[in-house]
Order: C-alpha cells, then structure tokens, then sequence
C-alpha cells in the first residue's frame, strides 16, 4: 500500500515536471517562431497591433531581397571561414596545451596554470585598443585572419579539456609508453579519443562564441566585403526607414548556421557537459 502511494506521487511529480518543462522549452522556443514566421511577412504585419501569429500571406521576398541587394552570401562565407578555422585552431591548441598541463610534468606547471587560467578574468573589450593596434601592425586588418588569430588565444578550452583529461587515468598512458608508444602517439591515439566529449562541446562553445563575436569583428572588418555575417546583418538594422520583415530574414539566415552546428554536435555536447560535471 505505502508503495502504490510512493508510485502515485512519483507519477504526479514526473506530469509535473513535464508539464513544467515543455513550458519553458516553448517559452524558449518561441523567438525563432516569431522570427522565421516573421520574416516571411510584409513589413507592415511585422508591426501590426494585435498580431498575426501566422501569416496571413507568405512571402519569400525578403530572403531574396538579403541575398540580391547585399553581399549575404559572401558574409555568410566569412563567418563560416572565421568561427570554423578559429575553432578548429582553438580545438588543436587547447587539447595539447590541456594535455600537457594535465599529464606532464614541468617546472611551474601549477603556477603557470593559475597565470593562464586568470588570464578569463580579462575581458576582451579591455583588450580591443592593443589588439587592433597590433592587428595594424601586422597588416591583418581588414581581413579574415584579423578576426581569427585573437579568438585562438584563449584559455577556456584549455580550462575545460584539462578537466577531461584529468578523468583519464594514469595507468592508461603508463600502458602506452611500456608498449612502445611516444608522446605523440599516446595523446593522438590513445587519450584523444577518450576526451572526445569534451572536444565536442569546446566545438559548440567556441563556434557560437566566434559567430557572436559583433564587437572585435566591426572593429576588424570595416570593409563590406570582409564583414562578417552578424555585422553585416546589423548595418540593415540602421536604415532610417527600416523594413522589420527584411531584418527579420537577415536575422534568421543568421540564426540557423547555429542551429545546425548545435543539431549535428548535439551528442557530444551533452555527453561533454555531463562528463565535465562528473568527476570519480
């Protein structure tokens, strides 16, 4: 009887739950409704008062008009290059110096560590004034590699893999030199593997992160066609006579590149969070 009373609550507790978190996932959710069916309306619906929340009539216009009368596909190619190189180098620089960190042994590596980690404390806009001014020297403003090179030298990656290379044993990597194998090998083949998670979601992380990343890439890319797709979107939100269903369209060819990198890394994302807050 205390049992079946037990499972009733359960059960109660569990439609609850539920009910609370389709809630908040259609709270959630409702903003990309809003601008995609926004942005197959005229401009004159966007505004209207009450709403449609459908369109009457669907129009795909404004998706023409984004990519006929600017350069979006060109913006939309340097985004894409800018967040997936920075990334791919922030993945390749993070993992290494996370595994030397983490299973190497150096003089100052703890002191070192704490120096690196407190570099996170800096925010990058204290930053913008020397960055620019050695982008300048260097010849790298007004260009892709301008944006790039300063999103590489962060220490959250290497703050987030040395967590997961942590969680390896010593014992496996000690196996691996006894059979043979060097350094580069063992960390390649044998640990890289096991702290895919947590390089899976360093990918989402630092790809929104870079694709976000407004401020440093208006102050790099002042030429139109070196812009990048957020900060071109945003030059169509300073018209004086402002079309909302043709900034809504450039909004959402904005918002799914993002949509779709967190669709296809999903799995690894959730596999390196829940692995990040698991520790033995």
């Amino acid at each position: 009887m205390l049992q079946t009373k037990e499972k009733n609550k359960r059960e109660k507790y569990d439609v609850v739950s539920n009910a609370v978190i389709i809630l908040f996932a259609v709270l959630n959710l409702f903003p990309l409704y809003w601008l995609f069916t926004s942005s197959l309306k005229n401009s004159s619906d966007v505004i209207k008062m009450p709403p449609d929340w459908w369109p009457r009539t669907f129009t795909f216009s404004n998706y023409t008009d984004v990519f006929n009368n600017q350069p979006a596909l060109r913006w939309t190619f340097n985004s894409l290059y800018v967040a997936g190189v920075s990334t791919i180098l922030v993945v390749i620089a993070s993992s290494m110096a996370a595994y030397a960190f983490s299973k190497l042994n150096f003089f100052g590596k703890n002191l070192l560590f704490v120096i690196f980690i407190s570099s996170l404390m800096v925010p990058k806009e204290v930053m913008i004034v020397p960055l620019y001014r050695i982008s300048q020297d260097l010849g790298m403003v007004n260009s892709l590699w301008g944006m790039i090179w300063p999103n590489v030298a962060t220490a959250f990656g290497v703050f987030l893999l040395k967590g997961f290379f942590d969680g390896v044993p010593d014992a496996l990597r000690e196996a691996a030199r006894i059979d043979g194998a060097g350094e580069v090998r063992t960390f390649l083949q044998i640990l890289l593997p096991i702290v895919k998670p947590g390089i899976g979601a360093l990918f989402i992380l630092n790809f929104v992160q870079v694709w976000n990343d407004y401020l440093w890439q208006l102050v790099v890319g002042q030429d139109k066609n070196v812009k990048t797709l957020m900060v071109g979107i945003a030059t169509l939100m300073q018209d004086l006579n402002p079309n909302f269903a043709y900034k809504m369209a450039g909004a959402t060819v904005a918002a799914v590149p993002m949509l779709l990198i967190f669709l296809l890394f999903q799995r690894y994302f959730t596999r390196g969070i829940a692995g990040g807050a698991v520790k033995e």
